[in-house]
């Protein structure tokens, strides 16, 4: 059997490794058991993380959550008749939920990554609870990117993977840079392409 050529992507650039296709299922088997993957010997730990901007899409959504926590803290001790202290009450309200926030923003950044594997998209994520994600490129239905308000004004997209099997399980990676983001799209559109013929026989 002729060897097979697989492209991935590897420290943020391009390689190209020629092996059998029993040495890349066996490979593949070797992925899904550890997060730290093997290409061509050498043992890459770091995965590819969020823009840092993101911090400031979540921050203002944190920013939201603890003025409406402020709006209904007031309301609530103005309803009970203690309007005199409804200022205060609502000012505390605020600036604890927006400390709790902007924490759970950062925590939310530090603990979220991601990697192209050679037959998985796999990624890391959670604050409280970890979750670890496996997403095999042959069950990827569509990729698409979306951008709100915030994140167009800050350049940023997010790409949205849905697979096939089980409905409402689509995979999001947040806070890409706008160029990252369609290059990613179009990356996992080719390999969810290529995988195809392989898994079908």
């Amino acid at each position: 059997m002729s060897p097979e050529v697989s492209d991935f992507w590897l420290d943020g650039g391009k390689s190209k490794i020629f092996r059998s296709a029993s040495e890349r299922r066996e490979r593949s088997k070797r992925y899904r058991r550890d997060p730290a993957i093997f290409h061509a010997g050498r043992k890459v730990e770091s995965m590819e993380r969020l823009d840092p901007r993101v911090r400031y899409v979540w921050g203002a959504g944190a920013v939201l959550t603890a003025a409406l926590v402020a709006a209904a803290a007031g309301g609530v001790t103005w309803v009970v008749r203690a309007p005199g202290v409804a200022p205060p009450v609502a000012a505390a309200a605020f600036v604890a939920a927006l400390v709790v926030g902007v924490a759970y923003a950062v925590l939310r950044y530090r603990a979220f990554r991601f990697e192209l594997r050679e037959d998985t998209l796999y990624i890391e994520r959670g604050v409280l609870t970890e979750v670890r994600t496996t997403v095999p490129f042959v069950r990827v239905q569509h990729v698409d990117s979306q951008r709100g308000p915030v994140e167009r004004a800050l350049g940023l997209a997010s790409i949205v993977v849905y697979t096939a099997g089980s409905r409402g399980a689509d995979v999001k990676i947040p806070g890409l840079d706008a160029a990252r983001a369609a290059e990613l799209q179009e990356r996992l559109r080719s390999l969810a392409i290529e995988s195809e013929p392989t898994d079908a026989v």
